[in-house]
């Protein structure tokens, strides 16, 4: 680390604290040289997760998109507010956790549709009819079966 003052390299570090977020950490620091204090922040940076489109672009991920896709679904659904984005938060510790760098686009649906049927089948069905491209209301409807079928056994 540099100094501001006078760009010296040795530093030592005077205090160090975490931040609420729990992912930064603020370094107070002294310079060996001039004596002069100052404040860094440090951040682990996440390796860069790729996504393979289904036409053979790739794309960076985006929790951003993610989380607005499955906003979309759950609005005015009866879940917590921040659903959306604990989902989100979810499946990309999941991305990450296979430490693998390239995810194809359909690992992410399928991620997102667990999520969601797990949180709200009406949410479900949303963002299934469009992931899935549900050709007719046969297809649609078979999906919604599946749905009766699960929660009529687990009521057992």
């Amino acid at each position: 680390m540099h100094c501001p003052q006078c760009g010296e390299r040795e530093t030592r570090v005077v205090d160090s604290r975490d931040l609420e977020d729990q992912a930064t950490i603020r370094r107070r620091r002294e310079c060996a040289a001039c004596g002069a204090r100052f404040t860094t922040y440090e951040r682990i940076e996440a390796a860069r997760l790729v996504v393979l489109k289904r036409d053979g672009r790739r794309e960076e991920f985006d929790r951003e998109k993610l989380a607005s896709g499955l906003r979309k679904a759950l609005t005015r659904r009866p879940v917590a507010d921040d659903a959306a984005d604990r989902a989100a938060d979810a499946i990309e510790t999941t991305l990450r956790g296979a430490g693998v760098s390239e995810i194809p686009s359909s690992r992410i649906g399928e991620l997102a549709m667990e999520r969601l049927r797990a949180l709200d089948q009406i949410a479900y069905i949303r963002y299934a009819s469009v992931y899935q491209s549900f050709d007719d209301l046969e297809t649609l409807k078979r999906e919604v079966d599946s749905l009766y079928a699960e929660r009529d056994g687990s009521r057992r």
